[in-house]
Order: C-alpha cells, then sequence, then structure tokens
C-alpha cells in the first residue's frame, strides 16, 4: 500500500506495454540530435523531463542524507525530441554547505571515471545534467546555481538542472522537485513577471537572492516513468523499509522545518501588514494599488499548505493508531504468553481466544 501511495503520490507511470521503451537507447538518434541543435535556434525548445523511478528513489534519499547540507549528483540519460529522458543518476563527492555545494577537480575526475567504466559495462548513455538539494527553501536556483548551470550548457549541452527539496518532501508525502534550463547571456524572457511566482514559498531570508536570478531560467515539466527491473528495485526497497514507512511520521521527522515555516510565514504576515499600513496612510492618488492584496494572497496560500500538510500528518498517525492500537492487548497477550510458558501452542490459544 506504502509503494502504491507513493507511486500515484508522484504520478509514476508505466512507459508502455512492454514498460521499457525509455531504456532503448539510440546512439544514432542522439547523434543525429546532437548535430543539429535545436536548442540554439530556441532557447525554451526543451520543455520536458522523464526521470526513472529508481533514478527519482536514489536522488531522495541523496537528498535527505544531506540533512541541512546541500548534496549534489550527477543525471545520466539522453534527449528525445523536447524531452530529457533521465534513466539514472549518481552522488558526486562535493562539499556541500546550507546554501551552496562545491563541485572541485575530485568530482570532476570521478565524473569521468564513473562515465567510463558505465560504458565499459554497457551503459552507452551520457551525463545529461546535475542536481542538487535546497533543505527547506524550495525548488529554484540560486545565483551560483544560474552560473554553475551556465557554465554547464556552454560546455557539455544538452544539460539540465534539477532540484529538489527533501524536507519538503517528506512534510507533503510528495517528491518536491523542479527541472531548469537558463537562458543564452542576452536573452530577455517575454514573461518578465516570472519572478514573482512562487516567492511566497521562498523563505525572507532567500527572497532576494530568488528574486534576483528568476529571470534568467525557465522550468521544464516533470513526469516519471518505471521499467520492469524499476518495478522489480522498488518491490525490493519497500520489501526492506516498510516497516520503517509505518513507524516514521512527518510530524516528527520534520518538526524543526514546519517550526522554521510557520515563524517565516509570522514574519511576511507582520511584512505584509506594515506595508499596508504605510500604504493605506498615503493620501489619495487615484487608485489604490493591489500590490498589498496580492502579497497578503501569496501568504495565506504558505499557510494553508502548512496547515494542510499538518493536517494529513495527524489523520495518518490516527490511522496508524486506529489500525495498530487496536490489536496491540492480543499482541501484548500472544508475547507473555510465549515469554510465559515458551510454546506455540500458547500462541495459538491466544489467536483462537
Amino acid at each position: 500500500m506504502a509503494q502504491k501511495g507513493w507511486e500515484i503520490e508522484n504520478a509514476i507511470k508505466l512507459v508502455d506495454p512492454t514498460r521499457d521503451a525509455l531504456y532503448n537507447y539510440d546512439a544514432d538518434k542522439v547523434k543525429k540530435i546532437a548535430n543539429e541543435r535545436p536548442w540554439r535556434a530556441d532557447p525554451n525548445h526543451f520543455k520536458y523531463v522523464r526521470i526513472s523511478a529508481v533514478a527519482l528513489v536514489k536522488m531522495v534519499m541523496h537528498a535527505r542524507s544531506g540533512g541541512e547540507l546541500e548534496i549534489m549528483g550527477l543525471m545520466i540519460g539522453y534527449v528525445e525530441h523536447e524531452t530529457f529522458i533521465v534513466t539514472d543518476a549518481m552522488r558526486l563527492p562535493v562539499e556541500g554547505t546550507e546554501t551552496r555545494v562545491n563541485a572541485a577537480d575530485e568530482a570532476n575526475e570521478y565524473m569521468v571515471a564513473f562515465l567510463e567504466r558505465s560504458r565499459q559495462a554497457g551503459q552507452m548513455e551520457n551525463a545529461v545534467g546535475w542536481y542538487h538539494s535546497h533543505p527547506g527553501y524550495g525548488c529554484w536556483l540560486s545565483g551560483i546555481d544560474v552560473g554553475t548551470q551556465e557554465m554547464q550548457q556552454m560546455a557539455n549541452e544538452p544539460f539540465l538542472a534539477v532540484v529538489i527539496d527533501p524536507h519538503r518532501t517528506i512534510s507533503a508525502g510528495k517528491v518536491e522537485i523542479g527541472a531548469f534550463r537558463t537562458y543564452p547571456a542576452n536573452y530577455k524572457p517575454e514573461d518578465s513577471g516570472s519572478s514573482a511566482q512562487g516567492m511566497a514559498a521562498v523563505p525572507m531570508a532567500k527572497a532576494a537572492d530568488f528574486g534576483a536570478h528568476a529571470n534568467r531560467y525557465y522550468s521544464l515539466e516533470v513526469s516519471h516513468y518505471k521499467s520492469t527491473l524499476d518495478a522489480k528495485l522498488l518491490e525490493a526497497l519497500w520489501n526492506k523499509y516498510w516497516v520503517q514507512t509505518l513507524s516514521s511520521s512527518p510530524l516528527f521527522t520534520n518538526r524543526e522545518y514546519v517550526t522554521k515555516q510557520i515563524e517565516d510565514v509570522v514574519a511576511k504576515t507582520a511584512l505584509v501588514h506594515d506595508s499596508m499600513k504605510k500604504n493605506s496612510g498615503l493620501p489619495p492618488m487615484g487608485p489604490k494599488p493591489k500590490v498589498g492584496n496580492d502579497e497578503l494572497a501569496k501568504v495565506v496560500k504558505a499557510a494553508e499548505k502548512i496547515a494542510s500538510e499538518e493536517k494529513m500528518g495527524l489523520m495518518a498517525a490516527m490511522v496508524k493508531e486506529k489500525v495498530f492500537a487496536a490489536a496491540a492487548p492480543q499482541v501484548n497477550q500472544a508475547a507473555h504468553a510465549v515469554a510465559t510458558n515458551g510454546g506455540d501452542t500458547q500462541m495459538a490459544d491466544v489467536k483462537a481466544g
């Protein structure tokens, strides 16, 4: 049930009746696309990303293992038409802080060696992007991230940037993920107001960095798929970790993150209130601006999201308590019988009773 729920929440779909179509690497087709380079004529050429279920699990587990520190890794796959196909992912040995990751020469050497070994083992796909984590502050590109992605697009096209927020993933029960590509240096996107989108979800400490660079890149639509092997690997993972899945609760696992979210919403509410108060004291000069109301609506939406996630966590805890607490007396009685008499007959008597 937990595995099915995770697949439904993240919209992981079968590829086709054979279930392995996206793993059929066509070297000639990839070479043709690389020679044509359609992304040079259209900065918005790539619009979609399809990530295998196992690659997604590997990236999320890697991001979660970093805690409050950012992590970084590489994505393996190929491009097809307007879509990046990600078939696998690998970790990179990099130094991370709470605000950035630094890919040193050691990481570059590791990446080259990994790709060479992969080809020797029959995995012919190329590196198609990099991923890193934003623990607790959403999926977007900072100024440093934009610079890194611009450099990669100049040297290793076609290339993609993916960001995962492990804290929001645990809180929401759904992978918080974003995929991005940067625009050329002198290109100005038509939608100049895109920098305001998603501002309410970004902590105040990161708002300035978010707004300063939001028009230098665009997002791609992310979807997920699984193959025959993915299905078997996912089943093996869930069989191993089902106890931790049932016993864990986002209310406890993510309590520090939720507390920070609430504090951030309170600070944003006070900021909007002060702004609206100042505007209300000005003399009437035509129609009043709606900026304050718009900002307040964004803060309300962020608060509602926090409340919804907390309600889901409480409901899950109540369901688990109803299911397992009801059987607790019988289990305790059976355990006591075994401990006292040490036989299976007593266990059978307790079950029969």
